[in-house]
């Protein structure tokens, strides 16, 4: 099978500086930050306003890729399960799903809130919002 190519479109900036210092959750969070657009993919924020939700795509690059086991949460009461059965960042392909609040647009920086995820995260992606 062709091994695939990802490319980073960006990264994080915000005050969380620590995994265990992230929220558990996106939807659990309130925290802000600036996810700054590199120069190439610029043009793909047209369309993209202040008021909107984003949802965006991370690498954790931090993560443990080997890892295929964990207790959710942390929680040792709830036995060990797969990471695919789980939202831990821990996993083959450490790829975050975030749902953010656009505060401000402003060049390639996007002001945003909700974030779960560290300071210096890359950016995979951007998409418009899911409807639920």
């Amino acid at each position: 099978m062709q091994q695939a190519e990802v490319r980073f479109i960006g990264v994080v900036h915000c005050d969380i500086l620590r995994p265990e210092d992230a929220p558990a959750f996106y939807d659990q969070s309130e925290r802000g930050g600036v996810l700054e657009i590199f120069p190439e993919y610029q043009d793909g924020l047209a369309g993209i306003a202040a008021g909107q939700t984003v949802t965006a795509l991370f690498w954790l690059h931090l993560a443990d890729r080997s890892t295929l086991k964990v207790y959710p949460r942390g929680d040792k009461t709830k036995g060990l399960h797969g990471v695919f059965a789980t939202r831990s960042p821990m996993r083959p392909n450490p790829i975050a799903v975030s749902e953010l609040k656009v505060l401000a647009v402003d060049g390639r920086r996007l002001e945003v809130s909700g974030l779960d995820i560290i300071n210096g995260t890359p950016v995979l992606d951007l998409k418009k919002r899911m409807k639920h």
